[in-house]
């Protein structure tokens, strides 16, 4: 891709935070994800306390493990929380939880006996209804590698401390989440089908806010089974909204040069990964400024840390 004519970018050194520490961050999804927004959290209060006003709908498109979405709905944050996920296996733990058989699968967690011959019989079988298929699909991103859900990946072998597949199944824990969402399933509208479709239908509301985290362009292809974005259109149709936007991106040319288009700022912030590895995400919106002020929720900034805005005439 090459830069548009006529464009100009600015870099300018600011400050952004130290990797938050995601163990003083509530876990509210049954979930767990190698693109898990756990560290994020922080980040979306002060964006969402920042507004003029409680924006009434809060729309995540590529709802996925949900963390923004349920950290707003539980939190308060908004109004109504509308989330959208395309992936049928996804899909259908939401369903479940947020539509009457949450106590169905949280009580199917606890008394299932967690062997690799029970697991490997539940994933191997085809599901008969929606709640099978959402206990399959909770089952199979808690015990195969690194949460990854994507055909080909295998189930865990030695696992944290040597616990095999027991290294991320809590069902105690799993339980409780469940039914705490169904607690306040009345602040939540599910919607299995196309995230852009759903931005497209509260496109024109000034009192929804978006929280887009789409499949990355780097590693949606190993991690997802649905990661096939149009990202040009994406930032097109973000660019039209009435309501505010706040992105999660990988830090790539591809998404800055995309982002700069449409004139959205931008800053990378510190994140660690699943391996503790220390890396950079964006976060793009068409006005950081709250991001610049707001130390709200925040760590102690990083001197050594650089953030990018990006601005067009």
């Amino acid at each position: 891709m090459h830069e548009p004519a006529g464009a100009y970018r600015a870099d300018i050194e600011l400050q952004s935070a130290k990797p938050v520490n995601v163990a003083s961050v509530p876990q509210r999804s049954p979930f767990r994800y190698p693109g898990g927004k756990t560290w994020l959290v922080p980040y979306v209060r002060a964006w969402l306390q920042g507004r003029p006003e409680k924006p009434a709908v809060l729309v995540e498109p590529f709802a996925g493990g949900a963390i923004v979405g349920l950290t707003a709905g539980f939190e308060h944050r908004v109004e109504h929380v509308v989330l959208v996920e395309i992936d049928p296996n996804v899909s259908a733990v939401w369903k479940t939880i947020l539509r009457g058989d949450a106590e169905w699968l949280a009580n199917r967690i606890v008394e299932f006996e967690l062997t690799r011959e029970n697991a490997i019989e539940v994933l191997e079988s085809e599901p008969r209804n929606t709640r099978e298929r959402a206990f399959a699909t909770i089952l199979r991103n808690r015990i195969q590698r690194g949460g990854i859900m994507a055909p080909g990946a295998g189930l865990m072998k030695v696992g944290e401390n040597g616990r095999g597949l027991h290294s991320r199944w809590y069902p105690q824990t799993l339980a409780r989440r469940i039914r705490e969402i169904a607690q306040i399933r009345d602040r939540f509208t599910f919607i299995e089908g196309d995230g852009v479709e759903a931005i497209r239908r509260y496109a024109d509301r000034k009192d929804t806010v978006f929280f887009v985290d789409p499949p990355y362009t780097v590693a949606a292809r190993r991690l997802y089974s649905q990661w096939q974005i149009d990202h040009p259109a994406l930032f097109s149709l973000l660019a039209r909204v009435r309501g505010d936007v706040l992105l999660t991106y990988d830090n790539s040319e591809e998404i800055r040069l995309l982002a700069g288009r449409v004139g959205f700022e931008m800053m990378a912030i510190a994140m660690k990964n699943t391996h503790h590895a220390r890396q950079t995400e964006l976060l793009i919106g068409r006005d950081l400024s709250w991001l610049r002020t707001s130390t709200n929720g925040l760590e102690s900034p990083s001197r050594n840390a650089q953030a990018t805005l990006a601005f067009h005439p």
